[in-house]
């Protein structure tokens, strides 16, 4: 199969510099816990340095035949206890509990959020005995973390500190679930029904996907016995809000007000490639915005938000995963089969609002990050919501928390040569520190992440015919010229007809060789883009 992949140079005739001398390091050191074993795309509370883990996957990289994709024995079926610092873990089987939850608390994918001693959990997908097919459930969990965690640790029964309640908008899987103030906002996800194929739902045994395209809020009453949960109106967006498998991080807003962003996604209206942009949400309303382009770490991932309150400046870090695009010397490379990465990447949010992303000097040691989660430790500075106050770190180095688990791939494209034996759900654990003492080094800006064009290629490599995608804020003179790897110009022309947002044009390349690479240049008065493309049969 060829590879849909290209080199992206951006230039920007614009004020920015294409680095900036980092407000911050990451950096991350090893820890291994014997006998912990791999998991991938769990949930997870914690409690007085004790991490209490539901659900999520043993294997790695779900497979494409329907099956062996999302098979019952990769399922986690246990109740998992780590403690990082004295390196132990333990272990319950579900079985105590009523079938309906040992079911939903096997499932992967399972959105969630901790309030005090309080762990919720909604929805998930995976195989039900019940339903004798593959499910997305419908209910809303609390767990009482420390309780469970004591229980576990001490072999000692645990049911009693269940409860849950079911409704049809609980039914979603790889979304978010994040609270804004007393608000909890699920944000995205799908409602998937039956075996997974990618070939669509009306090949093999079949499948329903509808994704939610909301945002879907509600606020919580529990007492600790009784648990109620009063529905609020959606946000509906068929367009911005279809995603899924993607990260939402809290936020501090530059209002000083907290809030949340959903980062990526997939798969776009249009094409079946990450959304580049993002939403911002508050306590009353979404926002989309247009004018930023995320490019690295597209899937969900690890995730550490921190925010400056001195500068008003929010930055979030993102570790490894999957992402459609990844930095190769300084040159933004595009993969449309999406690869895994080892990109370790913030989105810095400044005091006017705009962002813009950075590569930092730091990556991971391997293709790790895919479905694994940033565990922050509880005696770290934080807000309401769990982001960091960076300026209340005053050490020059300072642990803020673990990564823990996700995929871990052997090569970056595995997906249509996935055997199940490419990759894995990994039991490493990495302290994660904050290097504030001393930093001298520069994060890379994606110049790309702050331009207006948002050019992307497609196919790439092609067979000399191939689109161009691109947005236009305002309707300005365009032109678009194509020139060999030596710089001699082919053809160049002004485009016509075009119109305010994404723009679409098809060209031919004109005495064309197979095998050669030839460059596409976008340019307007104010911005030039270039993409390497390269022809094959």
């Amino acid at each position: 199969m060829k590879s849909n992949l290209f080199l992206l140079l951006f230039l920007a005739l614009s004020a920015f510099t294409q680095a900036q001398t980092a407000p911050f390091q990451i950096y991350l050191e090893p820890l291994s816990i014997p006998n912990l074993g791999g998991l991938q795309s769990f949930a997870y509370g914690q409690h007085e340095g004790k991490w209490l883990i539901f659900g999520g996957r043993l294997d790695g990289l779900h497979r494409r035949q329907p099956f062996a994709s999302f098979d019952i024995a990769g399922h986690n079926n246990q109740i998992l206890v780590v403690d990082p610092v004295s390196k132990q873990r333990w272990s319950a089987p579900l079985s105590s509990l009523p079938v309906a939850l040992q079911e939903q608390l096997s499932a992967t994918n399972m959105e969630f959020e901790q309030e005090g001693d309080m762990l919720y959990m909604v929805g998930g997908y995976g195989y039900s005995n019940t339903a004798g097919d593959h499910i997305t459930y419908d209910r809303l969990i609390a767990v009482n973390v420390p309780e469970v965690i004591e229980a576990v640790v001490n072999g000692t029964a645990f049911a009693s500190y269940f409860r849950w309640v079911s409704a049809p908008q609980f039914a979603v899987t790889g979304g978010h679930l994040t609270r804004i103030y007393d608000t909890y906002h699920l944000v995205g996800g799908q409602k998937f029904i039956g075996r997974y194929n990618p070939m669509g739902p009306a090949h093999g045994p079949g499948f329903v996907q509808e994704y939610t395209d909301q945002i879907r809020r509600f606020r919580i009453n529990d007492d600790g016995v009784n648990l109620s949960v009063i529905h609020l109106p959606a946000f509906t967006d068929a367009n911005q809000l279809h995603r899924r498998d993607y990260n939402v991080a809290p936020q501090i807003l530059p209002n000083g007000q907290e809030g949340a962003t959903a980062f990526s996604g997939v798969f776009q209206a249009t094409v079946d490639l990450p959304y580049l942009n993002c939403v911002n949400i508050d306590s009353s309303s979404y926002t989309p915005n247009n004018n930023f382009s995320q490019h690295y770490n597209h899937y969900h991932c690890a995730v550490l938000p921190m925010y400056a309150a001195g500068a008003n400046q929010m930055h979030t870090v993102f570790f490894g995963g999957i992402a459609q695009f990844y930095d190769s010397l300084g040159i933004l490379v595009q993969d449309n089969n999406v690869p895994f990465v080892r990109t370790i990447a913030r989105v810095t949010r400044s005091a006017d609002g705009t962002m813009a992303e950075y590569k930092l000097p730091v990556e991971m040691p391997a293709l790790l990050g895919a479905s694994s989660e940033f565990i922050p430790l509880e005696t770290v500075p934080a807000y309401a919501n769990e982001v960091l106050k960076l300026d209340e770190l005053s050490a020059d180095t300072t642990m803020v928390g673990y990564i823990y688990g996700g995929i871990a791939s052997t090569e970056a494209n595995i997906f249509w040569i996935n055997t199940g034996t490419e990759s894995a759900a990994s039991s490493q654990i990495f302290k994660v520190f904050v290097v504030k003492g001393g930093v001298s080094g520069t994060d890379e800006l994606n110049a790309q992440s702050v331009g207006t064009l948002h050019m992307q290629i497609y196919p790439n490599p092609n067979n000399g015919v191939f689109g161009v995608k691109f947005q236009m804020p305002r309707v300005t003179r365009a032109w678009l010229s194509i020139s060999d790897m030596n710089g001699k110009l082919i053809d160049r022309e002004e485009l016509k007809g075009l119109h305010p947002g994404e723009n679409i044009v098809t060209r031919t390349l004109p005495r064309i060789a197979v095998g050669n690479a030839y460059m596409v240049t976008l340019e307007t008065d104010k911005e030039k883009a270039t993409v390497k493309t390269v022809v094959q049969e």
